[in-house]
């Protein structure tokens, strides 16, 4: 056990670094530290080169050690390309295209599929296992934006790198974006540092990151008309509720129980009440691809629509598209979304593509499978915001869809 040097609070020895830094963390002055920190290079420098610059130098915490201050700059010179496994023939989304062409369907069915274009699966590995998915669904979603996007885009995403960083990039692009103002709230949940934590991440956290860079990333809630309150499509809900510390849904789902314990919504309930969410949420997946068109014909189309971020209690994934059946002489409508993993391994998912077997089990969810709670959908709009409607960025909001 030590005692803490600023509330004398005893703590084990594991815990007193961290417990110290939440102390400093917002009240350190930059200036100060950068400071303190050009003085200890010039007492112990023996060359007679001149010390580094106020953006050179790096941040000093409470422990005197120095921690590097993320800078753009910076991190667009560090940011790193980790290989990964890239799907030959056109990627996964023109394997798709083939399958879904060529799968059969039964008499009197009519099936439409539509896609989001070229994205890239990024699986987790065994250094993200069970943290990671987040990330991996963030660099698919990024992978989609510099493969189909304009110049602009890839001009300002990532400071123009025209590649998808690593997850500890990654991270230091949210420390910026935070730093640069851009969800509060979600800053300061994690101290504004994720740089080399393994913490789960949530749908706020891609949209902060890519609002940091002019992106109109938007944000869509599904829950019941109950817990409307509660997310961030209500005026100052934004801010007042605290992030559910037992898993990556974002922290404004929650409800305070008789005990004061926070806890998730529950609205499993019976068969009837989830499949009316399913449908809900299929419906505004087909219309969000359709861009609201009702008289899509027949076949696989490939739509101007990016991929959907796709968030639940436990887990993210990949909306990459859709498909439609219409069964019977009533033409009642069946779906399934068009899913990638990162819990899955991408030479799996392409074997089983090329072979046109067992590709289903990889890629389809039909409206059964969806018995979380609630659900978040991230998708990014055209074009770049700059001036005041960047600023109006910096604060995620949301759209409420009620199941």
């Amino acid at each position: 056990m030590s005692a803490c040097p600023v509330c004398n609070l005893r703590l084990p020895l594991s815990q007193i670094e961290s417990h110290v830094n939440a102390h400093f963390e917002d009240e350190i002055d930059p200036q100060i530290a950068n400071d303190h920190y050009l003085a200890l290079q010039l007492a112990s420098s023996s060359s007679s080169d001149p010390p580094p610059t106020l953006k050179e130098a790096p941040f000093l915490d409470p422990f005197n050690k120095i921690v590097p201050f993320p800078q753009n700059d910076d991190v667009v010179r560090s940011q790193t390309k980790r290989p990964f496994y890239r799907v030959g023939n056109g990627g996964l989304i023109s394997l798709l295209t083939t399958c879904l062409v060529e799968s059969k369907t039964k008499p009197l069915e009519c099936s439409t599929s539509l896609l989001s274009g070229y994205v890239d699966h990024f699986q987790s590995t065994k250094e993200d296992k069970g943290w990671g998915c987040g990330w991996r669904n963030i660099q698919m979603q990024c992978s989609h934006l510099l493969s189909r996007r304009d110049q602009e885009v890839k001009r300002v995403l990532f400071g123009g790198s025209e590649f998808v960083p690593d997850i500890p990039s990654l991270q230091r692009w949210l420390e910026i974006a935070w730093r640069s103002g851009f969800d509060v709230s979600g800053g300061l949940h994690f101290d504004k540092r994720i740089y080399g934590c393994k913490k789960w991440i949530g749908t706020t956290e891609c949209a902060a990151l890519l609002r940091s860079f002019g992106l109109r990333a938007r944000v869509v809630d599904f829950a019941p008309e109950k817990s409307r309150s509660m997310y961030l499509s209500v005026p100052g809900s934004a801010v007042a509720p605290k992030r559910r510390a037992y898993g990556p849904m974002d922290r404004y789902v929650v409800k305070k129980g008789a005990s004061g314990v926070e806890k998730g919504v529950d609205s499993r309930g019976s068969t009837s009440s989830r499949i009316g969410k399913g449908a809900v949420l299929m419906d505004w997946v087909w219309n969000y691809f359709s861009d609201n068109r009702l008289d899509v014909s027949s076949g696989v189309h490939m739509t101007n629509k990016g991929p959907l971020y796709f968030q639940h209690e436990g887990h993210s994934r990949t909306i990459v598209g859709i498909q439609r059946r219409l069964q019977g002489t009533t033409f009642t409508p069946q779906y399934n979304l068009l899913i990638l993993d990162p819990a899955d391994f991408t030479r799996d998912i392409e074997k089983a593509l090329v072979d046109k077997k067992g590709w289903e089990g990889y890629l389809k969810r039909g409206a059964h499978t969806l018995t979380c709670p609630e659900y978040q959908m991230l998708y990014v709009d055209n074009g770049i915001a700059v001036g005041e409607e960047l600023e109006q960025l910096k604060t995620i909001d949301s759209h409420f869809v009620q199941f």
